[in-house]
């Protein structure tokens, strides 16, 4: 069965994906591609379906008459140069559905269980002190600035922050990949983190493609934008002077929460060379050297122009640091999909409230195995 397909949507979704429509027609399935761009010959269903899947576009758009307009689902607060970034890629979209997804599961669940709207969620506003609120945070989840301090690895420090927003009623998924597709991969040069703002399931997603002292910053945006009860999407950074107000807001109470200015002005020693400064007050602090050198800025070390031509040399060196691996899948997947929400949907999955191919579609699996040693590893017993 051949279909009618207008050509505009094949090039379109070829776009959208981010493939050259050549490479895609070496593709066995996809030689006749230029053909059907073109309009001489039509794809039959199946092999609609194939592009369809290689392009991570929805098949039923290819029966629209002209390419859809695709738009973020929650506020996008990304820019570049104070201009908002285009086109959402399908690999962030998707990312976003499964969370909405999630947080739709978990809300529901928490309310079966007759939980009260978190207090947090929105306490704060606008005219709150940014530096109060950073220390309602750090209160409210057990930040210490000395346990971060001995904590040995970026990694562990992180994993420690993600732990105590976890089990505070945040949930937190980090993932460099769209659910367990190791083949797309996200992007932070598209986004860092977003934040789903709601009394009963707040939800916040890390790029995990992202660096591990960045990764940290970003969670401290993502939180305050949970405490202001914004939901939102960020691409911001330490040094980043945005043009919205609420990510101004976030910024602020960010830095102050990893990084507070007492802390710094009194951990901060002049002798010292720039580069070893940073290299230093970073360690103790457990976040990226782009924070402090926004911290000595703030506190008034560093002028305008020293802060950028650091800076500049700083993002120069950390590209070109190697990058991490994936690691063990059933370590991961808890930190990819929240280790409160894994174990709520297994736990409800085991009392026979959700089906076993809903609890396998939200955590990105198929097999009936995987499910039991996950469980395990959750401590939740069969």
């Amino acid at each position: 069965m051949r279909v009618d397909v207008n050509p505009d949507l094949l090039l379109w979704a070829c776009k959208r994906a981010g493939h050259n429509i050549d490479a895609l027609a070496e593709r066995q399935s996809f030689r006749k591609l230029p053909d059907w761009v073109s309009g001489e010959e039509r794809p039959t269903f199946k092999q609609l379906e194939k592009f369809a899947q290689a392009t991570y576009t929805p098949f039923g758009y290819f029966f629209l008459a002209k390419p859809p307009e695709e738009f973020v689902p929650i506020p996008d607060l990304r820019t570049i140069g104070n201009q908002y970034i285009g086109r959402p890629s399908p690999d962030l979209l998707d990312t976003m559905y499964i969370c909405q997804q999630r947080q739709e599961w978990y809300r529901d669940f928490a309310r079966s269980l007759g939980e009260k709207p978190l207090w947090f969620v929105g306490s704060a506003n606008f005219e709150s002190d940014t530096a109060q609120v950073a220390k309602n945070i750090r209160k409210a989840l057990g930040f210490s600035l000395e346990e971060r301090r001995k904590i040995p690895t970026w990694t562990e420090a992180l994993r420690r922050f993600i732990q105590q927003a976890d089990t505070f009623g945040i949930m937190v998924m980090v993932s460099g990949i769209v659910g367990s597709n190791t083949r797309r991969s996200l992007d932070p040069q598209e986004f860092r983190g977003f934040a789903l703002a709601d009394t009963l399931a707040p939800l916040v997603f890390i790029n995990g493609k992202d660096t591990k002292a960045a990764q940290m910053f970003t969670l401290a945006h993502e939180l305050a934008h949970i405490w202001l009860g914004e939901t939102a999407l960020s691409d911001v950074g330490p040094i980043t002077m945005p043009s919205n107000k609420v990510e101004v807001w976030c910024n602020q109470v960010a830095a102050e929460l990893l990084v507070p200015l007492s802390a710094i002005r009194e951990a901060y020693e002049g002798g010292h060379s720039l580069r070893d400064e940073l290299s230093r007050l970073a360690r103790w602090f457990k976040v990226s050297t782009l924070v402090i050198l926004r911290r000595l800025h703030d506190a008034g070390k560093l002028t305008r122009d020293e802060l950028w031509n650091a800076y500049n040399e700083e993002l120069e060196r950390l590209r070109a640091m190697p990058k991490g691996s994936g690691g063990n899948f059933y370590l991961t997947l808890p930190a990819r999909v929240s280790k409160r929400f894994a174990r709520a949907l297994v736990i409800s999955t085991l009392e026979g409230q959700t089906l076993h191919r809903d609890a396998f579609r939200l955590l990105g699996f198929r097999k009936h195995a995987t499910f039991r040693e996950l469980a395990y590893k959750l401590e939740v017993a069969f």
